[in-house]
């Protein structure tokens, strides 16, 4: 299904937002990830603007549930980072369903549980890697030639700080690490074609990955000048922000949104 005229006629205020609101008016955005945590978080904030959206995740089931918030602006499709085939066959789908591609957003990734860095698998180095930085390879090399086709297109990657400092997950750390060189070599690549390509680097955020942590959150509380972890809403917050024409001569950066925890170890000194 292209995007129809009758999409350009719908008003902001039927959406119960207003018109500066609606910065993704008559565009798509395709989000990995896009099940759970920032991902479903994001979407819900990109088509709160307007955008129809792509949920894609590998995991279908989840993917549907969310897309089934947005109704005919929305498609869930399978994708699996770790598999091109998988990944140019979402894409394809995106631009079967809507005929356009807007924005990417790529945050799918993750970490595991490591054993010391000497003592790490070459296998498990590589399957971390694979997933943070090779897998956002994936995705924008299949959605490029649909985004050149864009006079507003965008790609935002999810990092995180670990890929800025030295917060331990030596593999986890490098491949994030890696998306911000990725994202400053693509800016200049394809400033040309008007793609723009920024990162964002979240520090610690309440996703799923602590339900079963106890009460790590709050211990993690005082690493933050804010006082407090990040919601999956402040990220999202960022992502619409580098992803709409706000952003308009801004490609090549990584934003950290991380409640300070980047800006020094003051509160630390301050309790010898």
């Amino acid at each position: 299904m292209e995007l129809s005229s009758d999409l350009s006629n719908r008003t902001a205020a039927g959406r119960g937002s207003t018109l500066t609101d609606m910065r993704f008016e008559q565009q798509v955005a395709f989000i990995t990830g896009a099940a759970h945590g920032i991902g479903a978080a994001t979407a819900r904030r990109l088509h709160g603007e307007g955008a129809c959206v792509v949920i894609a995740d590998d995991d279908r089931q989840a993917a549907e549930e969310v897309a089934e918030e947005f109704g005919d602006r929305a498609l869930a499709v399978a994708c699996d980072v770790h598999d091109r085939s998988a990944v140019d066959a979402a894409i394809a789908a995106a631009a079967d369903r809507f005929g356009r591609l807007d924005q990417l957003v790529a945050v799918a990734g993750g970490s595991s549980v490591m054993p010391p860095f000497a003592e790490q698998a070459d296998e498990l180095w590589m399957r971390l890697i694979d997933l943070n930085l090779t897998g956002v390879m994936r995705c924008v090399r299949a959605a490029i030639p649909l985004l050149k086709q864009s006079p507003q297109a965008a790609v935002v990657m999810v990092s995180s700080v670990n890929g800025v400092a030295a917060f331990g997950e030596e593999s986890y750390g490098a491949a994030k690490a890696g998306l911000s060189n990725l994202a400053r070599n693509l800016a200049v690549r394809h400033g040309p074609d008007k793609i723009r390509f920024n990162v964002i680097a979240p520090g610690t955020v309440r996703t799923r990955v602590w339900d079963n942590q106890g009460d790590a959150l709050d211990r993690l509380r005082g690493m933050y000048p804010l006082g407090r972890v990040g919601e999956p809403e402040d990220i999202a917050a960022a992502v619409a922000f580098l992803a709409s024409t706000d952003a308009s001569w801004i490609t090549g950066v990584t934003l950290p949104v991380d409640g300070g925890v980047l800006a020094g170890p003051l509160q630390f000194f301050d309790r010898l």
